[in-house]
């Protein structure tokens, strides 16, 4: 099997779709919107969208001790990409699996 995902954990810089194109595959997941344009002042970084843990440097974006949630500032990132990680323990419901062998498509800023 073949696991991916997106993950904004660690911010975001370039919009992106992944994609099997082989074996009758079709999901692919996809992160398009204008985090860039749309970041918050205080995630704000050179050509792209910083990470709370980077700025913050607190456990309760972090998730080094114990169990986090999402805070607002990964909700930010979760509302424009939901097919994306955007917090250190989120829902597995974002890695995706094909069967060993598929082909892939990457796009970066589609």
């Amino acid at each position: 099997m073949d696991f991916f995902y997106i993950s904004l954990v660690d911010g975001f810089n370039v919009p992106m779709e992944f994609s099997p194109n082989s074996g009758g595959c079709t999901r692919g997941i996809r992160c398009t919107a204008d985090i860039n344009g749309q970041c918050p002042n205080q995630l704000r970084a050179p050509d792209g969208c910083n990470n709370s843990c980077t700025v913050f440097k607190n456990d309760r974006f972090c998730c080094n001790l114990g169990n986090c949630g999402p805070t607002p500032e990964s909700m930010f990132f979760k509302q424009r990409c939901p097919d994306a990680y955007s917090y250190p323990k989120d829902d597995q419901t974002s890695t995706f699996t094909y069967p060993g062998g598929t082909n892939y498509r990457v796009v970066f800023c589609p």
